[in-house]
């Protein structure tokens, strides 16, 4: 008994320290607010770029990053018109675009929008709040009319992810792309997750057909953005997966490969969560 009360309390004691410092670790958060055209602004903070439509309507939010960061983003909102979004669409599955559904949900009553399978995802994971999940699903995609723009969500196919959806403000001409677009860094592609480089590379070529220079662009992470920033992150795309095939070609293998190292130019692609290695061995699976 005394082992079972000791394992419980363990166990407690843990879980209350792994909370903490969830909070800790986005103690020193803060969320900014830009505004686009139109209704559209973007929201920085932790995790991927908000994006919100806010007008006589109400708000949108598009993605919510991380859980604990929901009350600075809740107020965030209250500046900009009413605390209180009345839909909360996702781009993805990944807990820092969809941390905050639960909150927004419960608290907000706030309707949840996302590919099909962001909720089948969502779902097959027993760590998420069933408050969390998408209400609303979608196959090819969605017109959203609100604010006097009309907002079209639409998929695009084993990108990112197999769940990869873009908002696109068509009045205001901004584009909010989820991780299909990782501004000034190597993108994280999730291999495990129905993402694949060929359908990533395809899905800017797309995205980048629907735009002009004077679009305004919400990546999933980095700073706004415009059509040349897209244009040299795909030329980026394909010119390392082009010197991947080529040390292929050579009968290097991929830790080979790592130490070789891309060329200079592209050093500054690195990143935190995506390093130079990791981006290499991405390519090449």
């Amino acid at each position: 008994m005394k082992t079972l009360i000791s394992s419980t309390l363990g166990a407690a004691l843990l879980f209350c320290a792994s909370q903490s410092a969830a909070q800790d670790r986005f103690a020193d958060v803060s969320i900014s607010v830009t505004p686009l055209n139109g209704s559209a602004y973007m929201l920085q903070g932790a995790g991927g770029n908000i994006g919100v439509s806010a007008g006589d309507d109400g708000v949108l939010i598009i993605d919510d990053q991380f859980a604990p960061l929901a009350p600075k983003i809740s107020a965030a909102l209250g500046d900009i018109a009413t605390d209180t979004p009345s839909y909360v669409i996702n781009t993805h599955y990944h807990g820092d675009h969809t941390g905050s559904n639960a909150f927004f949900h419960d608290n907000k009553g706030a309707t949840i929008f996302a590919h099909e399978n962001v909720r089948i995802r969502l779902a097959n994971d027993d760590s998420i709040d069933k408050a969390a999940l998408p209400v609303v699903t979608f196959e090819d995609g969605i017109k959203i009319h609100f604010n006097d723009e009309t907002l079209t969500v639409f998929h695009l196919a084993n990108g990112h992810t197999d769940g990869d959806s873009v908002v696109w403000f068509e009045e205001a001409n901004v584009l909010h792309t989820g991780d299909l677009f990782f501004n000034e860094r190597f993108p994280y592609i999730d291999l495990g997750a129905g993402g694949t480089v060929e359908g990533y590379i395809k899905a800017v070529e797309t995205l980048l057909g629907k735009i002009d220079g004077k679009t305004k662009i919400i990546p999933g992470h980095g700073p706004l953005a415009n059509k040349a920033d897209y244009e040299n992150f795909l030329a980026m795309i394909k010119a390392t997966k082009t010197w991947v095939e080529e040390q292929k070609a050579a009968g290097l293998s991929v830790d080979q490969a790592v130490e070789k190292g891309l060329p200079e130019q592209y050093a500054k692609w690195d990143w935190s969560f995506i390093t130079e290695e990791k981006w290499i061995k991405t390519l090449y699976k």
